[in-house]
């Protein structure tokens, strides 16, 4: 909405523009009224309509003037005994206006819209109204509803809680990958059932969220991670489908991070990465940042996860990095931008002065582990040399064709494990063999492990070829008392654990078994 210092709604309405009607009836003082930037048909008819809200500064407010002490949507509400009416507003609005009383916390103070009939607002203090604008729009729009703010909404600390292991040295992350939603509900045209049996057509984004609330439920991690592709492409109201993602996560008090897919932001009326970043960082529990302006892409940035209070002391790292976008290629098709050179260069000089301050400290922490999450796998989960230790390859491994050798990155950084999504139907572990060193007095160690998220949402696919697959979430467990991780899988309709596998003993990488994993080699 418009900046203004502590703004206080006066009055709001609808505009509807219509090529055919010119000039527009619609003539409203830009100095007091704001256009809330969606269109309320979301671009589905020659007509456009469009939210205007009449704003005031709160320290500017005379006597007389009105304010909008409350909203209603549909029929006519009964007038309040106080002798204020309701005043009637295009779209099947209702305002109730009266003086200021002094108490910031009666008035509305701003206003929203959201679209579908599964919109959800996790703002604090922010209420999504059941009914939606009247609008006469075509039955396959999504409706378009008003979301208020009574009174100012808390600030954001600038210090966030800090991430802290458990008192057992544990820390636990559900990775989430791959939720396409959209806005409205979505269909999901691939589903099956517990036995593997064809499911007909359904509503997607309702089966994402209770399946996410689900795992969130049985799980009661300390961190979420979503590893890209929050939304599908080309869709018309890039906010309300992220909302839909999150809800669970904040409805629940777990905080999470995000790193964004080569679909989040494709689309004419999709939010750029910048505006998806702002919105995912001012929501609570969100730990989420846009990242130096200087290194490619929007959210290269890193976690660190603290021993138990007060302590200070880092027991393991998290780097998200921004893996970019489809791009046009005579190569490959489809062809995906490679982690640029600032990025390598970032958390190159991130880890190092990560592993410097620790050998300054010198605390004796024998163990510090360290994941990397992105969305689009590497060049090196495609490689022919690659053994998986655990999991499926299902489709051929989409990467960028051009290796820009972030994985060599990896290696030297000390990362354990980097963990991706994209491929739908891959959620394999696997390891590359051993590289021998060049200084030839080390033991070569292996890794970092490769691991696939597997595909969460409903809205998109989760079949290769004729085959249909359960959609899935991949669970991290550290533990930093013992330097160990291990991680399983969350699937459909499975009662407990899949793929259970140990990545990293004492703080190294362990390869769990000598030999290759039958017709698992990709």
């Amino acid at each position: 909405m418009a900046v203004v210092a502590h703004p206080v709604v006066t009055d709001l309405t609808v505009c509807i523009f219509s090529p055919t009607v010119s000039p527009s009836t619609c003539e409203l003082d830009p100095r007091i009224w704001f256009r809330i930037e969606k269109e309320l048909y979301l671009y589905t008819s020659q007509q456009s309509a469009w939210l205007y809200v009449a704003l005031a500064n709160e320290e500017e407010l005379a006597a007389e003037d009105l304010l909008v002490m409350d909203i209603r949507v549909g029929e006519p509400p009964p007038n309040p005994s106080s002798g204020h009416s309701w005043e009637s507003r295009p779209g099947g609005i209702w305002v109730l206006r009266s003086k200021f009383s002094g108490k910031i916390d009666q008035v509305v103070t701003g206003v929203d819209v959201l679209f579908g009939m599964d919109a959800v607002d996790p703002r604090p203090q922010w209420a999504l109204m059941r009914s939606s604008l009247q609008l006469n729009a075509q039955p396959k729009v999504p409706v378009a509803r008003l979301s208020v703010l009574h009174g100012r909404a808390k600030p954001r600390p600038d210090v966030r809680a800090a991430l802290r292991v458990r008192e057992d040295g544990k820390f636990k992350i559900v990775q989430i990958s791959d939720t396409h939603m959209v806005t409205d509900v979505g269909v999901c045209k691939d589903a099956i059932d517990a036995h593997g049996k064809n499911l007909p057509e359904s509503e997607a984004d309702p089966l994402t969220v209770d399946f996410i609330g689900k795992i969130l439920d049985v799980e009661k991690p300390d961190l979420v991670i979503l590893t890209g592709d929050q939304l599908h492409h080309d869709i018309s109201d890039s906010q309300s489908a992220l909302f839909k993602v999150v809800a669970p996560i904040i409805e629940r008090s777990i905080p999470f991070a995000a790193v964004f897919g080569n679909h989040d932001s494709e689309g004419i009326h999709a939010l750029s990465r910048t505006a998806q970043m702002s919105i995912l960082q001012n929501l609570p529990f969100s730990l989420c940042e846009s990242g130096p302006e200087q290194v490619d892409g929007i959210g290269n940035f890193y976690l660190q996860v603290l021993a138990p209070a007060p302590s200070q002391l880092p027991l393991s790292t998290l780097y998200f990095l921004d893996s970019h976008g489809q791009i046009p290629s005579k190569i490959h098709n489809p062809d995906y931008d490679p982690i640029k050179q600032s990025q390598i260069d970032w958390f190159t000089n991130t880890s190092q002065a990560q592993r410097s301050a620790r050998e300054k400290d010198d605390n004796d922490n024998r163990f510090h582990l360290s994941l990397a999450f992105l969305h689009i796998p590497l060049p090196e989960f495609g490689d022919r040399h690659l053994i998986i230790r655990n999991g499926h390859r299902r489709e051929p491994p989409e990467g960028p064709s051009f290796n820009s050798h972030f994985y060599d990155a990896l290696v030297k950084g000390g990362i354990s494990a980097l963990g991706c999504g994209h491929d739908h139907v891959n959620d394999f572990c696997a390891l590359l063999p051993q590289q021998t060193q060049q200084d030839g007095d080390k033991t070569p160690q292996p890794g970092p492990w490769l691991c696939y998220g597997g595909g969460t949402g409903f809205g998109g696919y989760c079949s290769y070829g004729k085959m249909r697959f359960h959609r899935r979430t991949r669970v991290w467990e550290l533990d930093t008392s013992t330097g160990s991780l291990k991680t399983w899988k969350r699937v459909e309709y499975a009662m407990d654990r899949v793929d259970e596998l140990v990545l990293v003993e004492s703080g190294a990488v362990v390869d769990p078994s000598g030999e290759e994993d039958e017709g698992r080699r990709s």
